[in-house]
């Protein structure tokens, strides 16, 4: 798969440019009602030329989730201590704390409009996605989960967490976090328990 090069963390001229860019989405994202931004208004506002714009991010989609995805990671980064409740629970409190503020909703926006246009394939948006795909496997793995994998995270903490805030209806950073993260733990109680038996019986 060729890497989406928005997604390198280039330095020097390079580092600035992409400084800028994500600084323009970010500031054109906070009065998008959507979740989508034109080449057009990130190039004017950073004053990047459209054709280094397209070079690098290829597609506005493109754009904003290399911009999302970078802030999210330095936002809400995933502990790896290797105890799993602690870790899951750290990381879904500060991912809840943050879909309370309409702004961090962006996120998901801006998936929506990728799928809805269709100008991302599932390896582009693989490429935004796969370093958040890679600590959440670091933090399961630190844990000796085999059992369980980032689809399980997306289905039993992610997909709860952005379903309730796009509908207006914010889990509690609280007791909330606690539950989903409950939620995953009785997975696995209950995937060891049937690996057991099966050893049992075997």
């Amino acid at each position: 798969m060729t890497q989406a090069a928005g997604t390198i963390r280039p330095g020097g001229r390079s580092a600035r440019t992409r400084d800028a860019v994500h600084t323009a989405v970010r500031a054109l994202l906070d009065t998008s009602p959507d979740g989508t931004v034109t080449v057009a208004e990130v190039a004017e506002r950073s004053g990047v030329h459209p054709a280094t714009i397209y070079r690098r991010w290829r597609t506005p989609e493109g754009l904003v989730l290399d911009t999302l995805f970078e802030e999210l990671s330095r936002r809400s980064p995933l502990p790896v201590t290797g105890d799993l409740r602690a870790d899951a629970l750290v990381y879904t409190q500060r991912l809840l704390a943050g879909l309370r503020e309409d702004k961090n909703l962006a996120l998901a926006r801006a998936f929506a409009a990728a799928t809805r246009s269709g100008t991302l394939d599932a390896d582009g948006l693989n490429q935004f996605v796969e370093p958040r795909t890679r600590q959440i496997e670091a933090m399961l793995t630190a844990a000796g989960t085999g059992e369980l994998d980032v689809q399980d995270v997306l289905e039993l903490i992610l997909a709860p967490a952005y379903t309730h805030a796009l509908l207006a209806n914010p889990l509690r950073t609280d007791a909330d976090a606690e539950r989903l993260v409950d939620n995953l733990l009785a997975v696995l109680a209950q995937r060891r328990a049937r690996a057991g038996a099966a050893g049992d019986d075997a």
